[in-house]
């Protein structure tokens, strides 16, 4: 467990894991504030919750103990496993979100947020590859964090895959080519037009339009080429 000072909020929304944990979630809390979030991941009638919550102001609250399976992922699926809740650790961001009036993260919350990651991902063993947004994992049905969390800063910090941005090649593939590389890469393809929204949303933010074209195809091209030694 680790030794970060946090605030508990015991939720009683959870129950065993069936599988080790390999995965980091992030979400955004989606809610008007913080109190309503957590009120809401810690009231029993929500079925919901998560094993930490970082606040705007840089609270951690601890909600679930990790070994326990949150419920926060919900219907999902990466890289194979689709109990999702049972391979992973869940963080929820205190973010009003897409339908409350989405706005940046402070940095005051990032700074509270980096060694959270940290040290779950250092305790835990997980893999860049593995540290997901809600949206990656159920792109049909979520889109958080949201285009405007900061990638690139855990990126930085060997805490998140990076955007590739050098020596960018168009493999030309056909759109069913670009679907089958991204399912190999890890997102979920039932719904084609989701998962590229998904993709892009993480890996292209700045351009999110659901079309496959060059730059998306080169992106994912460089994410799934083989990395040096000891990378992931």
């Amino acid at each position: 467990m680790t030794d970060i000072p946090m605030i508990e909020t015991p939720s009683p929304n959870f129950d065993e894991r069936s599988l080790p944990i390999s995965l980091l979630v992030l979400h955004y809390t989606g809610m008007p504030d913080a109190a309503s979030a957590i009120n809401w991941l810690a009231n029993p009638e929500s079925k919901v919750s998560a094993h930490y919550v970082v606040t705007e102001d840089g609270q951690i609250i601890h909600m679930v103990d990790e070994e326990k399976r949150a419920w926060h992922a919900g219907r999902s699926h990466w890289r194979g496993i689709d109990d999702v809740n049972s391979a992973s650790i869940g963080i929820e961001i205190v973010n009003p979100g897409h339908e409350w009036g989405y706005r940046p993260f402070p940095e005051t919350q990032m700074s509270a947020l980096i060694p959270l990651i940290h040290d779950i991902v250092q305790r835990r063993k997980i893999t860049r590859g593995n540290i997901v947004g809600h949206s990656d994992i159920a792109p049909a049905r979520k889109q958080d964090p949201g285009e405007l969390f900061p990638w690139g800063q855990l990126a930085r910090l060997r805490l998140a895959l990076p955007r590739p941005t050098k020596n960018l090649m168009d493999p030309h593939w056909s759109d069913g080519g670009f679907m089958l590389a991204l399912e190999r890469f890890g997102y979920d393809i039932a719904e084609p037009q989701a998962a590229v929204v998904a993709f892009q949303r993480r890996f292209r933010p700045e351009l999110i339009d659901g079309i496959v074209d060059g730059e998306c195809r080169a992106i994912l091209l460089a994410l799934l080429l083989p990395k040096p030694m000891g990378d992931d």
